[in-house]
């Protein structure tokens, strides 16, 4: 080839984030500390459900308080501890806390039933559980009194359940609620002060900032969902840098209505505000729009997060102009494309001008692309945005692992910081993620236009996203085959207004057996999480397929969304 010809050849899909600001290295509960030394009578934490205010100093109180607790009930670093819950304070306490004492928080889907929170429990080897006690269609106390029947009886300090063995300890947060054999969160509290500050502080002085902090679940193709571990360094710098990319300085006040259990709550959030002094500020334990516009309003917030569907929800709600949002600037939109229309009135009518879109995925701590505040609104709405400081992103052909040239699509793979530990307790798993040079393999398809913008345009695998929540259909279909009169299954994402896509099962039944959907359904329920359980269910005698005999799923969306006149 000629020294012409290898100019004029299109450059690869290739990014690397340049930053003129270095990456902290330092643990999370250091971190936290010089922000209170910074700003000890700054607001901190506003949980407006709970009536709860805390400035950092209070906060640090707290977290501090709680550390030494755990320390006195013999949690030790590296010990995993669950949590449970909804959004609440105790949530983010229980995070620090976990965080200067070293001991790995199991962030736990709130929506989680007893199959999922059982296999959660027992594959990251959890010790320490703390829980709510109801939220909505939840029973979190009754539900793990399936799974461990001796908290109806005995003490706290001597619990031991046969089906979960390595369960030591229950923490209820809602006293009333709480089993004989459970501590609650008071009582847990009561033996802070077993332990001096001085001991805690010796503790967190060990701490290394590479080392595991955190497991979060995420369903993988292969049926059972998989713990991505992430690291101090992970997670600390991702929130830093995403906040950092809107411009957060300790006067900004954030609205998370985003569930705390998945990085857009505890990291894009929580650290994004811890890193920069902004206040955290929780509208409700759940999504609720008048709440979160209340939020807004009542407190003077200056950025907001949501998946799409809560910005709907917020600007379609009937008294959306009776609150007054003019302190907006900034924000997040994350989970899935926003459509052009609705991100002009997230700009117009929510004066949130310096919106932005992040894309990114659990075991990359999330964040690898964001939008530049200043981002055209094409760009905003047709694009994940640009490479984030620190991380390399490229392109490659998913035959050949080759990069592609800018322009065509490839599969995103994405090295640096943000890339997890692996998987807690599967190497297998993480070897087929993680390749030898150290690339994440996001399983997403994507193209990479000549100013380094991103856009999505398809998964190699086929998970659905349904209102920002990730479902893994090949875990649903593991689930549904266990049903006695279901022979072969497959599970689907068909287009849906409100959650841009819906769950639908085909289902071949056993010979001679019956089956229908609202008994499928009743079968779902209390054992899966409500957003898994199949909207539309299809009995069918065959799957279109291959003559190879893989089954064509794109041809089965075609055929439903045909069918149910969802085009």
């Amino acid at each position: 080839m000629t020294r012409q010809a290898l100019q004029q050849r299109a450059p690869n899909s290739y990014v690397s984030g340049i930053s003129d600001t270095p990456l902290k290295g330092e643990t999370i509960g250091d971190c936290f500390d010089a922000t209170v030394a910074r700003f000890p009578d700054g607001e901190a934490l506003l949980s407006l459900h709970q009536g709860l205010r805390y400035t950092w100093k209070e906060l640090q109180q707290a977290v501090n308080q709680a550390a030494r607790a755990m320390l006195a009930l013999g949690v030790k670093k590296g010990d995993r501890v669950g949590i449970w819950s909804p959004n609440c304070a105790e949530w983010t306490i229980t995070q620090f806390a976990t965080a200067k004492i070293g001991a790995i928080l199991v962030n736990i889907n709130p929506s989680y039933r007893t199959h999922e929170l059982e296999y959660a429990l027992k594959q990251s080897g959890t010790s320490t559980l703390i829980l709510q006690g109801k939220f909505k269609t939840s029973d979190y106390v009754a539900t793990l009194a399936e799974l461990a029947p001796e908290l109806r009886e005995g003490a706290p300090s001597t619990f031991s359940a046969a089906k979960l063995p390595e369960l030591k300890r229950v923490v209820c947060l809602d006293a009333d609620r709480a089993l004989t054999g459970m501590f609650s969160w008071q009582s847990m509290l009561a033996h802070a002060d077993e332990v001096s500050e001085e001991h805690l502080a010796e503790i967190q002085a060990t701490l290394q900032f590479d080392e595991p902090i955190n497991i979060q679940y995420t369903s993988g193709t292969t049926g059972a969902p998989k713990g991505a571990t992430l690291s101090h360094h992970n997670i600390l710098n991702n929130g830093f840098f995403v906040a950092r990319t809107m411009g957060f300085s300790e006067k900004d006040r954030l609205v998370i209505p985003v569930p705390l259990y998945h990085c857009f709550g505890m990291v894009m959030g929580n650290l994004g505000c811890v890193t920069h002094g902004a206040t955290m500020i929780y509208p409700g334990d759940g999504f609720d729009p008048e709440a979160t516009l209340k939020a807004v309003s009542d407190e003077k917030a200056t950025a907001l997060y949501g998946v799409p569907t809560m910005f709907i929800a917020e600007l379609e709600h009937p008294d959306f102009a009776q609150y007054d949002l003019s302190t907006l600037r900034t924000g997040i939109m994350a989970g899935s494309i926003c459509p052009i229309e609705v991100m002009r009135k997230v700009i117009d009518k929510m004066h949130m001008e310096d919106v932005t879109i992040c894309y990114g995925m659990t075991e990359t701590s999330p964040v690898s692309t964001q939008t530049q505040t200043d981002a055209p609104l094409d760009k905003r709405v047709t694009t994940v945005g640009t490479i984030h400081p620190h991380l390399e992103v490229k392109l490659v052909s998913p035959e050949t692992g080759a990069v592609v040239p800018r322009g065509e699509t490839g599969e995103l793979c994405t090295r640096g910081y943000s890339v997890m530990l692996g998987y807690w307790n599967n190497e297998e798993a993480t070897a087929k993620s993680i390749d030898s040079a150290g690339w994440m393999h996001t399983g997403d398809l994507a193209t990479m236009d000549e100013e380094g913008y991103i856009a999505i345009v398809g998964r190699i695998k086929d998970m659905i996203i349904r209102g920002g929540e990730n479902i893994y259909p090949r875990e649903i279909e593991d689930f549904l085959y266990t049903h006695p009169a279901i022979s072969d299954v497959q599970v689907i994402g068909v287009p849906d207004e409100k959650y841009g896509e819906e769950v639908m099962a085909w289902v071949k039944l056993a010979e001679g057996q019956k089956l229908n959907a609202d008994e499928l359904k009743e079968f779902c329920k209390g054992k899966i999480a409500h957003y898994k359980v199949p909207r539309y269910v299809k009995f069918v005698d065959e799957f279109p397929m291959t003559v190879t005999g893989k089954i064509q799923k794109f041809k089965m969306r075609e055929e439903a969304t045909h069918e149910l006149g969802l085009a």
